[in-house]
This record gives structure tokens, C-alpha cells and sequence, in this order.
């Protein structure tokens, strides 16, 4: 049942990725706001078949931590495909740090790009941070939501890795708290996993933390958050 419920599930996922991709890419030509539109439609679309196909429900957890309006900050553990899509559902306007490689895939790409997506060549050091920076002061300037993964990939569960100073220096240059959030996702939808489980996603948001001694404090809360998921 569940090898039936994946083959469904990814046939319909990428069958309605690429419809929704070319069907928005004519907003290619009109304002950021109509991109972003579509990708809520592709967002909210690929969570609903992940319910009702597959059997997953998400629980979030501490929503009391994200701002009602206005910009901030989110790092979420990032263990799923899943994490990259949720918050599209879960903020008015947020805006995802995606490696350089993801915006160059035709058509997918070229949406994200224009909507806003803020894309970072990791091989681009200096250069790269310094993008980073000023998309990321853009983004807040104009009140969206910045979600970075500060791990800078997808990490198994029970694994853990270094957290990639990227998340400390937007913090400094924004001058916005971090919002850590824990979450089970890859226990339901793996890396590079054909099979997607029934179960339950939680994503926990925790208490914001300030830039100082940034990195050390939100990997050990992140850390502790995972063991008791």
C-alpha cells in the first residue's frame, strides 16, 4: 500500500510541478506578486496530496514564535523535499536562501528567480556572502520572510552537521531574531526518497534567539528538539 500511495503520490507531484511551472510562466512578465501567487497554488496543492494520497498529516507546533506581519527570520532543520515547500503555506510572504544550481533549472528555476527567491553560489565565497546580504536586507526592507536552512542541506535524521555561517550574518544584517524550528520530516519523506510514509510531520517553531552567540545556541536547541521528536 504505502509503494501504491508513493507511486501516486510522486506521479501527481511532478505532473503538477511542471503544469504549474508553465502555466505561470507567462507571470514572467508581470509583477513578483503573481509568481508568488502560483507558487501558494503549487504549495498548497503538493501538501493536500501528500494528506489525502499518502496518509501524512503536519502538526505545527509554537506558531506563537512567527510574527503575524513583517519580516523575520526562520531556520528550520532541513531533512525533507517536504521543508522546502511548507513554508510557502505557512508565512504571508516568505522568501527561501536556495543554492545557485536550483535557479538555473529551466523553467522552475526561472519562476523562483523571479518571485524573489534568493539564490547563493556556494563556490562564489566573498562575492556570494555579500549577495546574500544585500538580497537578504532587500527582502526585509520589503517586510517577506526569509527562511534558510542553516545546516545548508538536507540531513538525515538522527544525523547532525556544522551549521554554515550564512545563518549568522544575515542575522547581524538584518538585525531580526532567528526563529529556530525542529522537525521530523525525514522520517516520513527522505532524502532522495521514492517512498513516502504515512505518519505525522511536526514542525516545531522555538523561541527566537538574538545574534549574539548565535551559532552555538541554535545548534544545541536545535539538537535537543530533534532528540525528543
Amino acid at each position: 500500500m504505502v509503494l501504491l500511495r508513493s507511486l501516486l503520490f510522486n506521479i501527481g507531484f511532478y505532473g503538477f510541478t511542471t503544469l504549474i511551472s508553465l502555466a505561470a510562466l507567462p507571470l514572467l512578465a508581470a509583477p513578483p506578486g503573481g509568481m508568488r501567487w502560483a507558487m501558494r497554488v503549487w504549495a498548497r496543492g503538493s501538501v493536500a496530496m501528500l494528506r489525502f494520497i499518502c496518509g501524512v498529516r503536519i502538526v505545527v507546533e509554537g506558531r506563537e514564535h512567527l510574527p503575524t506581519g513583517g519580516p523575520a527570520l526562520i531556520a528550520p532543520r532541513h531533512e525533507s523535499a517536504f521543508d522546502t515547500l511548507i513554508w510557502i503555506t505557512l508565512v504571508p510572504d516568505n522568501v527561501y536562501v536556495l543554492k545557485r544550481e536550483l535557479v538555473r533549472i529551466p523553467v522552475f528555476g526561472w519562476n523562483a528567480r523571479h518571485a524573489g527567491m534568493i539564490s547563493v553560489d556556494r563556490k562564489a565565497g566573498a562575492k556570494a556572502m555579500r549577495g546574500l546580504l544585500r538580497d537578504a536586507k532587500e527582502a526585509t526592507a520589503a517586510g517577506r520572510q526569509i527562511v534558510i536552512f542553516p545546516e545548508g542541506t538536507r540531513v538525515p535524521p538522527g544525523e547532525t552537521v556544522p551549521l554554515q555561517p550564512g545563518i549568522l550574518a544575515l542575522a547581524r544584517a538584518t538585525g531580526l531574531p532567528v526563529i529556530p524550528v525542529a522537525t521530523n520530516s525525514g522520517r516520513v519523506w527522505g532524502k532522495r526518497a521514492f517512498l513516502k510514509r504515512p505518519g505525522t510531520i511536526i514542525l516545531r517553531l522555538l523561541p527566537p534567539l538574538p545574534a549574539q552567540d548565535l551559532l552555538p545556541r541554535l545548534a544545541a536547541c536545535l539538537q535537543a528538539e530533534q532528540a525528543r521528536l
